[in-house]
């Protein structure tokens, strides 16, 4: 048995402990806004928040993670109601196919968490780890300035 926080609720999987998280999000939780990209934490689809940072859950096993609290892009907002960086994402067009997005979210979220004025070279920095195939950075950086100017989180 595994026992995972995730959005603030606890639950206990029967599944191995080296299962990569983002299975038992996706699989077992139906949490499905992470994404399964490259499977090797080169791409990003898959990031979420453990304890405040973001990580590639493809390559996190579940069992490691004990009672750290990890969150999901599900725990921002919802399509009726999305939280202001979801908004802004959508304001800004940031998504082209969508498929880097959830990750590209959670990673914003996380370094506006700890630093609600970083500078334009801490958003790159800190964004780098993440790939969007279809280009769409330029417009992801507006959507994460926009959050910033906002001073909405």
């Amino acid at each position: 048995m595994v026992t995972l926080t995730v959005n603030g609720r606890t639950h206990q999987l029967d599944i191995p402990p080296d299962m990569p998280l983002l299975y038992a999000l996706r699989n077992h939780l139906e949490l499905n806004g992470a994404k399964f990209g490259c499977g090797r934490g080169q791409c990003g689809a898959c990031t979420v928040i453990v304890d405040g940072k973001a990580v590639f859950s493809c390559v996190t096993p579940a069992g490691a993670l004990g009672e750290r609290k990890i969150r999901t892009i599900e725990s921002l907002g919802s399509a009726e109601h999305p939280g202001p960086l979801q908004q802004a994402f959508i304001d800004k067009q940031a998504a082209q196919c969508g498929y880097c997005i959830a990750g590209m979210i959670m990673r914003a979220q996380a370094l506006l968490e700890t630093n609600r004025q970083p500078s334009d070279e801490q958003i790159r920095e800190h964004m780098a780890p993440n790939l969007c195939r279809c280009g769409t950075h330029m417009r992801i950086f507006a959507a994460i300035k926009a959050v910033i100017a906002k001073g909405e989180l």
